[in-house]
Protein backbone atom coordinates (compact mmCIF):
# COMPACT_ATOMS: atom_id res chain seq x y z
CA UNK A 1 0.00 0.00 0.00
CA UNK A 2 1.20 3.62 -0.96
CA UNK A 3 2.64 5.33 2.12
CA UNK A 4 0.07 7.88 3.48
CA UNK A 5 0.92 11.09 5.80
CA UNK A 6 -1.24 12.99 8.41
CA UNK A 7 -0.72 17.06 8.40
CA UNK A 8 0.06 18.84 11.89
CA UNK A 9 -3.78 17.93 13.25
CA UNK A 10 -5.62 20.77 13.75
CA UNK A 11 -7.34 19.94 17.59
CA UNK A 12 -10.16 21.66 19.90
CA UNK A 13 -10.47 19.72 23.24
CA UNK A 14 -11.12 20.53 26.99
CA UNK A 15 -7.16 21.42 27.21
CA UNK A 16 -7.05 23.62 24.48
CA UNK A 17 -8.15 24.86 21.15
CA UNK A 18 -4.54 24.73 19.79
CA UNK A 19 -2.14 22.33 19.30
CA UNK A 20 0.60 23.74 21.42
CA UNK A 21 -1.18 24.80 24.78
CA UNK A 22 -2.75 21.22 24.45
CA UNK A 23 0.25 19.63 24.14
CA UNK A 24 1.48 21.64 27.28
CA UNK A 25 -1.44 20.53 29.11
CA UNK A 26 -1.51 17.12 28.40
CA UNK A 27 1.77 16.10 28.71
CA UNK A 28 1.47 18.34 32.19
CA UNK A 29 -1.03 16.10 33.29
CA UNK A 30 -4.23 18.71 33.54
CA UNK A 31 -7.40 17.68 33.71
CA UNK A 32 -10.20 19.61 31.78
CA UNK A 33 -12.97 17.67 33.69
CA UNK A 34 -15.07 19.90 35.71
CA UNK A 35 -18.64 19.22 37.16
CA UNK A 36 -21.45 20.93 34.82
CA UNK A 37 -25.78 21.48 35.61
CA UNK A 38 -28.09 21.65 33.27
CA UNK A 39 -27.27 17.78 31.54
CA UNK A 40 -28.45 15.71 33.72
CA UNK A 41 -31.88 16.45 35.38
CA UNK A 42 -31.70 17.50 39.04
CA UNK A 43 -28.01 16.82 39.62
CA UNK A 44 -24.47 17.84 38.51
CA UNK A 45 -22.39 15.93 36.32
CA UNK A 46 -18.61 15.46 35.41
CA UNK A 47 -17.88 16.40 31.84
CA UNK A 48 -14.90 17.44 29.75
CA UNK A 49 -16.38 20.95 28.25
CA UNK A 50 -14.76 23.31 25.64
CA UNK A 51 -13.99 26.69 27.54
CA UNK A 52 -12.63 28.43 23.81
CA UNK A 53 -14.64 31.27 22.15
CA UNK A 54 -16.08 29.31 19.47
CA UNK A 55 -16.36 31.26 15.82
CA UNK A 56 -20.06 31.94 14.09
CA UNK A 57 -20.75 30.13 11.46
CA UNK A 58 -20.65 31.95 8.05
CA UNK A 59 -24.15 32.99 7.29
CA UNK A 60 -24.34 31.08 3.94
CA UNK A 61 -24.11 28.05 6.31
CA UNK A 62 -26.67 29.30 9.15
CA UNK A 63 -28.95 26.48 8.03
CA UNK A 64 -26.09 23.98 9.64
CA UNK A 65 -25.19 26.23 12.67
CA UNK A 66 -24.89 24.26 16.08
CA UNK A 67 -22.08 23.63 18.54
CA UNK A 68 -20.93 20.81 16.89
CA UNK A 69 -20.24 22.86 13.35
CA UNK A 70 -18.44 25.85 15.41
CA UNK A 71 -16.25 23.45 17.07
CA UNK A 72 -15.69 21.88 13.95
CA UNK A 73 -14.41 25.02 12.12
CA UNK A 74 -12.08 25.97 15.04
CA UNK A 75 -10.64 23.05 14.36
CA UNK A 76 -10.70 23.26 10.67
CA UNK A 77 -9.13 26.26 10.98
CA UNK A 78 -5.95 25.35 12.25
CA UNK A 79 -5.21 22.97 9.08
CA UNK A 80 -6.96 25.71 6.88
CA UNK A 81 -3.02 26.02 5.24
CA UNK A 82 -2.78 22.55 4.34
CA UNK A 83 -6.13 21.97 2.94
CA UNK A 84 -5.49 25.11 0.60
CA UNK A 85 -2.49 23.67 -0.93
CA UNK A 86 -4.31 20.25 -1.31
CA UNK A 87 -6.52 22.39 -3.04
CA UNK A 88 -4.47 23.72 -5.29
CA UNK A 89 -2.81 20.61 -5.94
CA UNK A 90 -5.24 18.29 -6.98
CA UNK A 91 -8.55 20.13 -7.35
CA UNK A 92 -11.30 20.46 -5.10
CA UNK A 93 -12.69 17.19 -6.33
CA UNK A 94 -9.66 15.32 -5.24
CA UNK A 95 -10.06 16.32 -2.12
CA UNK A 96 -12.18 14.39 0.24
CA UNK A 97 -13.74 14.04 3.48
CA UNK A 98 -14.69 11.55 6.39
CA UNK A 99 -15.50 12.44 9.37
CA UNK A 100 -16.88 10.41 12.48
CA UNK A 101 -19.47 11.67 15.14
CA UNK A 102 -22.39 11.00 17.38
CA UNK A 103 -24.30 13.56 18.35
CA UNK A 104 -24.09 16.42 15.25
CA UNK A 105 -26.47 18.79 15.89
CA UNK A 106 -28.62 17.18 18.24
CA UNK A 107 -28.57 19.78 20.98
CA UNK A 108 -29.83 22.29 18.32
CA UNK A 109 -32.99 19.82 17.98
CA UNK A 110 -33.23 19.35 21.74
CA UNK A 111 -33.93 22.70 22.13
CA UNK A 112 -36.05 23.06 18.95
CA UNK A 113 -38.29 20.20 20.79
CA UNK A 114 -38.37 22.32 24.19
CA UNK A 115 -39.86 25.26 22.02
CA UNK A 116 -42.27 22.92 20.42
CA UNK A 117 -43.83 21.52 23.92
CA UNK A 118 -43.28 25.08 25.44
CA UNK A 119 -45.06 27.08 22.66
CA UNK A 120 -46.10 24.72 20.12
CA UNK A 121 -43.96 25.72 17.30
CA UNK A 122 -40.25 24.88 16.30
CA UNK A 123 -38.06 28.07 16.20
CA UNK A 124 -38.14 29.52 12.90
CA UNK A 125 -33.71 28.44 12.73
CA UNK A 126 -34.58 25.44 13.09
CA UNK A 127 -33.67 23.06 9.91
CA UNK A 128 -33.72 19.25 10.66
CA UNK A 129 -30.50 19.01 8.25
CA UNK A 130 -28.12 20.11 11.41
CA UNK A 131 -29.18 17.04 13.72
CA UNK A 132 -28.29 14.56 11.28
CA UNK A 133 -24.71 12.62 11.57
CA UNK A 134 -24.27 12.85 7.55
CA UNK A 135 -24.34 17.11 7.78
CA UNK A 136 -20.89 16.92 9.56
CA UNK A 137 -18.91 16.00 6.56
CA UNK A 138 -21.30 18.19 4.01
CA UNK A 139 -20.83 21.09 7.02
CA UNK A 140 -17.09 20.23 6.74
CA UNK A 141 -16.74 20.45 2.39
CA UNK A 142 -18.97 23.06 2.20
CA UNK A 143 -17.37 25.45 4.26
CA UNK A 144 -14.14 24.36 2.58
CA UNK A 145 -14.94 24.35 -0.61
CA UNK A 146 -14.37 20.92 -1.01
CA UNK A 147 -15.62 18.43 -3.90
CA UNK A 148 -14.60 15.04 -3.25
CA UNK A 149 -16.09 11.92 -2.25
CA UNK A 150 -17.38 12.86 1.71
CA UNK A 151 -19.41 11.23 4.18
CA UNK A 152 -19.86 11.06 8.31
CA UNK A 153 -19.42 7.83 10.18
CA UNK A 154 -20.96 6.85 13.12
CA UNK A 155 -20.59 3.55 15.23
CA UNK A 156 -20.33 5.46 18.95
CA UNK A 157 -17.13 5.35 20.39
CA UNK A 158 -14.80 3.91 17.37
CA UNK A 159 -16.09 6.61 15.13
CA UNK A 160 -13.42 8.38 14.26
CA UNK A 161 -10.80 6.16 14.80
CA UNK A 162 -12.85 4.16 11.56
CA UNK A 163 -12.62 7.41 9.79
CA UNK A 164 -8.67 6.94 9.25
CA UNK A 165 -9.37 3.54 7.44
CA UNK A 166 -12.53 5.09 5.23
CA UNK A 167 -9.63 8.03 4.15
CA UNK A 168 -7.45 5.80 3.42
CA UNK A 169 -9.54 3.21 1.32
CA UNK A 170 -10.48 6.43 -0.95
CA UNK A 171 -7.16 7.29 -1.28
CA UNK A 172 -6.15 3.81 -2.33
CA UNK A 173 -9.29 3.09 -4.54
CA UNK A 174 -8.22 6.38 -6.73
CA UNK A 175 -11.50 8.18 -5.62
CA UNK A 176 -9.20 10.62 -3.96
CA UNK A 177 -5.77 12.57 -3.88
CA UNK A 178 -6.16 13.53 0.03
CA UNK A 179 -8.99 13.77 2.75
CA UNK A 180 -9.62 15.74 5.63
CA UNK A 181 -10.20 13.37 8.12
CA UNK A 182 -11.30 13.40 12.25
CA UNK A 183 -13.96 13.91 14.28
CA UNK A 184 -15.92 15.87 16.32
CA UNK A 185 -18.75 15.60 19.29
CA UNK A 186 -19.97 18.09 21.21
CA UNK A 187 -22.26 17.86 24.77
CA UNK A 188 -25.49 17.59 24.77
CA UNK A 189 -28.52 15.96 27.00
CA UNK A 190 -29.12 13.22 24.90
CA UNK A 191 -26.41 11.22 25.50
CA UNK A 192 -25.82 12.19 29.03
CA UNK A 193 -28.91 10.78 29.90
CA UNK A 194 -28.69 7.67 27.80
CA UNK A 195 -25.28 7.03 29.66
CA UNK A 196 -27.10 7.81 33.24
CA UNK A 197 -29.79 5.28 31.92
CA UNK A 198 -27.51 2.96 31.62
CA UNK A 199 -25.61 3.78 34.96
CA UNK A 200 -22.17 4.47 33.04
CA UNK A 201 -21.76 8.01 34.24
CA UNK A 202 -19.30 8.41 37.16
CA UNK A 203 -20.15 10.75 40.16
CA UNK A 204 -17.36 12.10 40.39
CA UNK A 205 -14.52 13.04 37.58
CA UNK A 206 -13.78 9.43 35.68
CA UNK A 207 -10.79 7.51 37.04
CA UNK A 208 -9.77 4.63 34.69
CA UNK A 209 -7.70 1.50 36.15
CA UNK A 210 -8.36 2.62 39.57
CA UNK A 211 -9.59 0.74 42.55
CA UNK A 212 -13.68 0.81 42.89
CA UNK A 213 -13.76 2.95 39.23
CA UNK A 214 -17.67 3.94 38.28
CA UNK A 215 -17.64 4.75 35.35
CA UNK A 216 -17.39 7.50 32.66
CA UNK A 217 -17.11 11.07 32.17
CA UNK A 218 -18.33 12.50 28.91
CA UNK A 219 -16.52 15.10 26.93
CA UNK A 220 -16.66 17.06 24.05
CA UNK A 221 -13.83 18.15 21.07
CA UNK A 222 -12.32 17.97 17.36
CA UNK A 223 -9.51 16.50 15.50
CA UNK A 224 -8.86 16.94 11.90
CA UNK A 225 -5.99 15.94 10.18
CA UNK A 226 -5.17 16.13 6.16
CA UNK A 227 -4.00 12.44 5.02
CA UNK A 228 -2.30 12.37 1.48
CA UNK A 229 0.92 11.16 -0.30
CA UNK A 230 2.48 14.17 0.64
CA UNK A 231 5.26 13.25 2.94
CA UNK A 232 5.52 14.61 6.42
CA UNK A 233 6.66 13.56 10.22
CA UNK A 234 4.05 10.83 10.84
CA UNK A 235 3.12 7.94 8.69
CA UNK A 236 -0.73 6.06 8.72
CA UNK A 237 1.13 3.33 9.35
CA UNK A 238 -1.65 0.67 9.88
CA UNK A 239 -5.39 0.37 10.96
CA UNK A 240 -7.40 -2.55 11.87
CA UNK A 241 -11.44 -2.96 12.25
CA UNK A 242 -13.40 -5.96 13.65
CA UNK A 243 -16.92 -6.30 14.93
CA UNK A 244 -17.37 -9.29 17.87
CA UNK A 245 -20.83 -8.10 18.36
CA UNK A 246 -20.81 -9.92 21.52
CA UNK A 247 -22.84 -7.41 23.44
CA UNK A 248 -24.81 -4.09 22.57
CA UNK A 249 -22.62 -2.10 25.36
CA UNK A 250 -20.97 -4.26 26.82
CA UNK A 251 -17.23 -5.66 26.09
CA UNK A 252 -16.13 -8.92 25.31
CA UNK A 253 -13.84 -9.58 27.94
CA UNK A 254 -11.92 -12.11 26.24
CA UNK A 255 -11.19 -8.79 24.49
CA UNK A 256 -11.13 -11.32 20.92
CA UNK A 257 -12.66 -8.66 18.90
CA UNK A 258 -9.85 -5.76 20.03
CA UNK A 259 -7.54 -8.48 19.49
CA UNK A 260 -8.43 -8.73 15.96
CA UNK A 261 -8.69 -5.01 15.33
CA UNK A 262 -4.93 -4.77 16.43
CA UNK A 263 -3.44 -7.96 14.60
CA UNK A 264 -5.11 -6.60 11.32
CA UNK A 265 -3.33 -2.85 11.89
CA UNK A 266 0.49 -4.51 12.48
CA UNK A 267 -0.44 -6.88 9.47
CA UNK A 268 -1.01 -3.94 7.79
CA UNK A 269 1.76 -1.49 9.08
CA UNK A 270 4.70 -4.73 8.64
CA UNK A 271 5.42 -4.41 12.25
CA UNK A 272 5.26 -6.71 15.22
CA UNK A 273 3.76 -6.01 18.35
CA UNK A 274 7.39 -5.62 20.13
CA UNK A 275 7.80 -2.07 17.76
CA UNK A 276 5.02 -0.51 19.57
CA UNK A 277 6.57 1.93 21.83
CA UNK A 278 3.20 3.38 23.06
CA UNK A 279 -0.62 2.53 23.36
CA UNK A 280 -2.99 4.49 24.08
CA UNK A 281 -5.47 2.79 25.64
CA UNK A 282 -9.33 3.10 25.31
CA UNK A 283 -9.59 3.13 29.34
CA UNK A 284 -13.39 4.70 29.96
CA UNK A 285 -13.12 4.10 33.49
CA UNK A 286 -15.91 1.64 33.62
CA UNK A 287 -15.10 -1.89 35.57
CA UNK A 288 -15.80 -3.67 32.60
CA UNK A 289 -13.66 -2.10 29.68
CA UNK A 290 -10.50 -1.42 31.67
CA UNK A 291 -11.07 -5.18 33.07
CA UNK A 292 -11.11 -6.52 29.46
CA UNK A 293 -8.16 -4.40 28.23
CA UNK A 294 -6.23 -4.01 31.45
CA UNK A 295 -5.59 -8.41 30.64
CA UNK A 296 -5.39 -8.46 27.17
CA UNK A 297 -2.29 -5.35 27.07
CA UNK A 298 -0.63 -7.80 29.39
CA UNK A 299 -1.25 -10.71 27.29
CA UNK A 300 -0.90 -8.92 23.83
CA UNK A 301 2.28 -7.00 24.68
CA UNK A 302 4.99 -8.59 26.78
CA UNK A 303 7.69 -6.11 26.24
CA UNK A 304 5.08 -3.77 28.25
CA UNK A 305 5.31 -0.87 26.12
CA UNK A 306 4.18 2.68 27.25
CA UNK A 307 0.49 2.79 27.89
CA UNK A 308 -1.99 5.61 29.33
CA UNK A 309 -5.58 6.62 28.69
CA UNK A 310 -6.75 10.32 28.11
CA UNK A 311 -10.02 10.29 28.95
CA UNK A 312 -9.18 11.25 32.90
CA UNK A 313 -7.75 14.16 31.64
CA UNK A 314 -10.62 15.25 28.67
CA UNK A 315 -13.65 13.00 29.33
CA UNK A 316 -14.90 10.19 26.83
CA UNK A 317 -15.23 12.52 23.48
CA UNK A 318 -17.64 9.28 22.12
CA UNK A 319 -17.68 9.73 18.06
CA UNK A 320 -14.26 11.92 18.34
CA UNK A 321 -12.79 10.03 20.83
CA UNK A 322 -10.44 7.68 18.71
CA UNK A 323 -8.88 11.52 16.50
CA UNK A 324 -8.14 13.40 19.44
CA UNK A 325 -6.26 10.63 20.67
CA UNK A 326 -4.79 9.71 17.40
CA UNK A 327 -3.81 13.74 17.31
CA UNK A 328 -2.22 13.11 20.95
CA UNK A 329 0.04 10.10 19.18
CA UNK A 330 0.97 12.85 16.75
CA UNK A 331 2.20 14.76 20.19
CA UNK A 332 4.15 11.74 21.17
CA UNK A 333 5.72 10.39 17.78
CA UNK A 334 6.63 14.07 16.93
CA UNK A 335 8.14 15.37 20.32
CA UNK A 336 9.28 12.00 22.21
CA UNK A 337 6.73 12.96 25.32
CA UNK A 338 4.24 10.57 26.69
CA UNK A 339 0.83 11.44 27.29
CA UNK A 340 0.40 10.79 31.13
CA UNK A 341 -1.85 8.31 32.99
CA UNK A 342 -3.38 10.87 35.23
CA UNK A 343 -4.85 8.77 38.79
CA UNK A 344 -7.34 9.64 40.74
CA UNK A 345 -6.79 6.72 43.25
CA UNK A 346 -4.87 3.37 43.74
CA UNK A 347 -3.90 1.53 40.53
CA UNK A 348 -6.38 -1.48 40.70
CA UNK A 349 -4.73 -4.62 42.66
CA UNK A 350 -7.04 -6.82 40.82
CA UNK A 351 -5.76 -5.81 36.94
CA UNK A 352 -1.99 -6.77 35.49
CA UNK A 353 0.69 -4.46 36.14
CA UNK A 354 1.18 -2.17 33.14
CA UNK A 355 3.40 0.21 31.96
CA UNK A 356 1.60 3.28 32.72
CA UNK A 357 3.37 6.97 31.99
CA UNK A 358 3.33 9.88 34.27
CA UNK A 359 3.23 13.33 34.01
CA UNK A 360 6.22 15.25 31.65
CA UNK A 361 7.68 11.98 30.74
CA UNK A 362 10.53 11.66 28.16
CA UNK A 363 10.64 8.94 25.48
CA UNK A 364 11.71 8.16 22.34
CA UNK A 365 8.14 6.88 20.16
CA UNK A 366 8.54 5.68 16.71
CA UNK A 367 5.52 3.71 16.30
CA UNK A 368 2.05 4.70 18.43
CA UNK A 369 -1.08 2.74 18.80
CA UNK A 370 -4.89 4.12 19.45
CA UNK A 371 -7.59 1.72 20.35
CA UNK A 372 -10.76 2.57 20.16
CA UNK A 373 -13.63 0.14 21.51
CA UNK A 374 -17.24 1.08 21.09
CA UNK A 375 -20.86 0.00 22.01
CA UNK A 376 -22.23 -3.25 19.84
CA UNK A 377 -18.72 -4.70 19.55
CA UNK A 378 -17.21 -1.89 16.91
CA UNK A 379 -13.44 -2.11 17.26
CA UNK A 380 -10.66 0.31 15.75
CA UNK A 381 -6.80 -0.11 16.04
CA UNK A 382 -4.57 3.17 14.63
CA UNK A 383 -0.99 2.68 14.93
CA UNK A 384 1.08 5.67 13.21
CA UNK A 385 4.66 5.84 12.96
CA UNK A 386 7.34 9.19 13.07
CA UNK A 387 9.66 9.83 10.11
CA UNK A 388 12.31 11.68 11.07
Amino acid sequence: MTDLYLSAPGIVCPLGAALAPVAEALFAGHSGLVSQDGLLAGRSTWVGAITAALPAVPSRLERLDCRNNRILMLALDQIAPAIDAAKARHGAARVGVVLGSSTAGIDKGELALKSWQQEGQLPADFHYEVQTLGSVARFAAQYLGLEGPCYSLSTACSSSGKAFASAQRLIAAGLADAVVVGGVDSLCRLTLNGFAALESIAPGPCAPFTEGRQGISIGEGAAVFLLSKAPGAVRLAGVGESSDGYHISAPDPAGGGARRAMDQALAQAGIEAAQIDYVNLHGTGTPKNDEMEGHLMAGYFPHRPWVSTSKAQVGHALGAAGALEAAFCYLALTQDRLPPQLWRGEPDSQLPALRFTAPNQQAPVRYAMSNSYAFGGSNVSVILAHEP
